[in-house]
């Protein structure tokens, strides 16, 4: 505008240039042209090094459901004879994304009551002498009102997990009527093929996932159905995929970690806490919207379930079985049968069949032998039938079916004597005489003498 003005002024082109800092011939072209002020200039067309590669890239990016990232397919396209470099690569894999249907879902939403999404997590602790521990986040959501429950778990084996579904119920004040699992461990064991008969219609095979035992029986035990997302397919059970962030986010990061009970005594806090604020996807609080929710739950059982582990262990010829490194003596009525063992925070119960046997506190140390002074042992000594049946062929003849044991007599004569001639030890023979001559006489022998 500038340059206009002052050619509108009478400035020379010249003169404009030099006030402008600018070449003379800018000037005259927007002097003469004014129609070209702000408008950027046209780059000449030239052939890119990725033109005779676009095919391939539209090749790629139709197989396997376009999945393939653009650093896949400059790596390919160099084995065809690519020279150029992968920014090019990445702007063309982003245009030809960019024009065709990306992924769409369907968005649902749950009745009161009727389902729960559970997840776990790792969080990572740093210890003042500089090594880490990890700990696990174990939370669920209620999928109608979003009223979380989250609590750390020092580990994540079976009975810290069911313990944490205890908690979570008693926090909700009841059960809802399903929960949505990930293909955890703790939960998911494998698929199995069913097959059933519809009418005159082929026999038709369906697959039914198979859960562990530990987690049926708390299903059955407060009324709830366990359910299992597919796999690789996170959007399933997004409503417990946000929260596990929003915890990592406000609550963990910047958290001083003292021990597990302050962590969850402060994360229960802001639970509370959290739950007054509206939420962005229900546009209502939680808390509010929670008090609906409760009354559609499942009541609570009047008991609670055994989450304890549960083990199957055979009972040795010692009277003793093997939990955990250490062997735990049973009566010796028990032998060669297999009892079922309880263990929880140290604790074992040991039943046979539906019957209690023995109860036994997990010693601190490996590799002990608990229950010696228990009177097992004593009983078994007292078993006079189970004592005839292991020494009482050595009292009389031998019975109908048992081999008589042969005892070994040393005879007074062998049948074949055996002649010993005695051993005459050979006289020791001296060592002879050596004379004993001076050197000299060695250098009149056999000429000189060398010394060593």
């Amino acid at each position: 505008m500038d340059i206009v003005f002052g050619n509108r002024d009478g400035l020379s082109y010249r003169e404009i240039a030099r006030r402008m800092g600018c070449d003379p011939r800018t000037v005259k072209k927007y002097a003469e042209h004014p129609e070209l002020i702000g408008k950027s200039r046209k780059a000449a067309p030239r052939q890119s090094k990725l033109d005779p590669f676009r095919d391939q890239i539209k090749a790629f990016l139709a197989d396997d459901g376009g999945n393939h990232n653009a650093t896949y397919i400059c790596d390919q396209l160099v084995k065809c004879g690519y020279t150029g470099g992968y920014e090019i690569v990445k702007r063309a894999v982003s245009q030809l994304k960019g024009r065709r249907q990306q992924l769409a879902y369907v968005r649902f939403e749950t009745i009161p009551g009727q389902q729960a999404q559970a997840d776990c997590g790792e969080f990572i602790v740093t210890l003042p002498d500089g090594s880490s521990r990890k700990y696990y986040l174990f939370a669920m959501i209620l999928g109608y009102s979003r009223k979380l429950f989250a609590c750390l778990l020092d580990r994540c084996d079976l009975p810290s997990f069911l313990e944490a579904h205890l908690l979570a119920f008693g926090w909700f004040g009841g059960v809802p009527a399903e929960i949505l699992y990930d293909r955890m461990r703790n939960v998911y064991i494998r698929d199995l093929c069913e097959t059933k008969e519809a009418g005159d219609e082929s026999t038709r095979a369906q697959m039914r996932p198979t859960f562990t035992q530990g987690l049926m029986t708390l299903a059955v035990h407060y009324g709830f159905e366990p359910q299992v997302a597919p796999a690789y397919s996170a959007w399933v059970k997004g409503k417990i995929e946000r929260p596990m962030h929003f915890v990592r986010e406000s609550f963990w990061r910047g958290y001083e970690f003292i021990d597990l009970t302050a962590a969850n005594r402060d994360l229960t806090a802001w639970l509370q806490q959290s739950e007054m604020r509206v939420h962005g996807t229900t546009h209502e609080r939680v808390d509010v919207r929670f008090a609906r929710e409760k009354e559609h739950l499942r009541a609570l059982p009047p008991t609670s379930c055994d989450i304890s582990l549960r083990l199957t262990r055979r009972v040795h010829k010692d009277c003793t079985i093997a939990v955990e490194g250490n062997r735990y003596v049973l009566p010796h009525t028990l032998v060669g049968h297999t009892v079922t063992v309880r263990l929880w925070k140290g604790r074992l119960r040991i039943f046979n069949a539906d019957q209690l046997v023995e109860q036994y506190e997990e010693p601190a140390v490996k590799g002990q032998i608990v229950g010696m002074d228990r009177g097992h042992y004593e009983a078994l000594r007292a078993d006079r039938l189970l004592q005839e049946r292991k020494f009482g062929h050595l009292a009389g003849p031998a019975k109908k079916g048992r081999a008589k044991i042969k005892q070994t007599i040393s005879p007074t004569v062998p049948p074949h004597p055996v002649i010993v001639e005695p051993i005459v030890l050979a006289q020791r023979i001296q060592s002879p005489e050596v004379e004993r001559r001076p050197i000299d006489i060695y250098a009149h022998l056999g000429g000189e003498v060398s010394y060593a």
